[in-house]
């Protein structure tokens, strides 16, 4: 591909490129000499599980790597004993080695779903930040100043407030920087939250006589609550390990305002289809429904396969619109002595909640139906000895069989 039509890819959902001008010659360059560009990501690996926001900065690697340049994925071992102060209104606490190791071993599983491991290099950054002498550290420090580094908006925000910062937390973005020197890195990917780190990068490598790295970045995703940024401890997530059925019940829960940022940022579709999709909608010619089937269908697909995809798009229809119960619905046996019991302590027996006041909320927001029947009074009960199927929010289905403790465990 020519220097024009790469740009065009790269340009794809990002947030910001510089320096674009930079950027173009070194592609260039790559494409006179056959060298690729070197393009690194850094993961710490703070969290063992990817949902689709992390995806975006990940979409845009496979794009470089569909380029045919070199991705290298810096599993930040030693940085992440630091811990990532971006974002954080107060000080991060550092993992333990253990912790580590286990996160970064599920990271390097999960990353096959979105690149061609045979072809990334995965680098441990203690590899070349563990050797680091006192001396070399300083030298290091010597590179920034503080009110360099309270500029970002994270420190100003606490410094301002009278939060702590811990000295270790200045090191952070100096570590990631050092990344780049190691490596030689002329591309570095992040989000628009590590723009800083990505920056200070670029000065590093010129300290030690390198070509800066052009840094690439990408929007933060919102979310399926529309507002927050996409987050496992919100709630508002898509996880891409999740069952084919619940990624594709929750993207189809998606503002219909987001769906076209979340076809830019989280698939592959071709932007002429994408632009043909927004033209259609804006002229009423396609349903916004069916915009977000398939949007739904395509990320299942992606991480699922094409019949996963279809199999959750028929279980939807099923459910949501024909309003008929799942083809498959897991059961539980509950056995009790009595001869009612409450739908609350059923929710909590079941394990289809956590606690009874959790129960009786869902019921007060009208979220628990029994047998396709809304359950509206807190004190309902279920009489011993039937089946039920039990179904919480749009997604939870279970089939209990309440049973009498006298009468023997059923046989199934």
């Amino acid at each position: 591909m020519n220097v024009t039509d790469q740009l065009a890819v790269i340009r794809r959902g990002t947030a910001e490129i510089v320096v674009e001008s930079e950027l173009r010659s070194k592609l260039d360059r790559s494409l006179k000499t056959g060298v690729p560009l070197k393009v690194k990501l850094g993961l710490d690996p703070t969290a063992p599980d990817l949902h689709i926001g992390h995806t975006v900065v990940l979409q845009k690697l496979r794009d470089f790597q569909t380029l045919g340049h070199q991705v290298i994925i810096i599993i930040g071992d030693f940085t992440g004993m630091i811990g990532d102060p971006s974002g954080r209104s107060e000080t991060r606490k550092p993992l333990t080695r253990a912790e580590i190791e286990a996160n970064a071993e599920t990271y390097r599983a999960q990353l096959g779903k979105i690149l061609d491991m045979s072809r990334t290099r995965v680098e441990f950054n203690s590899t070349w930040l563990a050797p680091l002498k006192l001396e070399d550290l300083i030298r290091l420090t010597a590179t920034v100043t503080v009110a360099q580094l309270l500029q970002r908006d994270d420190f100003a925000g606490r410094y301002a407030a009278g939060r702590p910062i811990s000295l270790h937390e200045f090191l952070y973005p100096l570590c990631q920087a050092y990344d780049s020197v190691a490596l030689e890195a002329d591309v570095e990917l992040g989000g628009t939250d590590q723009t800083f780190n990505l920056l200070v990068g670029r000065d590093l490598q010129r300290t030690f006589g390198q070509e800066p790295q052009v840094a690439v970045t990408t929007p933060i995703l919102e979310g399926l609550d529309g507002t927050q940024k996409m987050s496992k401890t919100l709630g508002n997530y898509v996880g891409i390990t999740e069952p084919p059925g619940q990624i594709y019940g929750k993207l189809m829960s998606v503002p219909d305002s987001l769906m076209l940022r979340y076809f830019t940022l989280v698939t592959r579709l071709p932007e002429a289809e994408i632009r043909g999709i927004a033209e259609g909608l804006s002229a009423g010619r396609v349903h916004p429904m069916d915009a977000k089937k398939r949007l739904a269908y395509t990320v299942t697909a992606q991480y699922h396969g094409e019949t996963a995809a279809r199999e959750a798009e028929a279980g939807f229809v099923r459910v949501f619109q024909e309003r008929q119960e799942p083809v498959k619905v897991d059961e539980k046996e509950i056995l009790t002595d009595q001869q009612q019991l409450p739908v609350w302590l059923v929710l909590v027996r079941s394990g289809l909640l956590a606690s009874g006041s959790e129960g009786r909320r869902m019921i007060r927001q009208g979220a628990v139906e029994v047998d396709r029947q809304r359950v509206q009074d807190l004190d309902a009960t279920l009489a011993t000895g039937q089946t039920y199927t039990i179904q919480v929010g749009k997604r939870r289905f279970l089939r209990v069989h309440l049973q009498p403790e006298s009468g023997g465990k059923r046989k199934t």
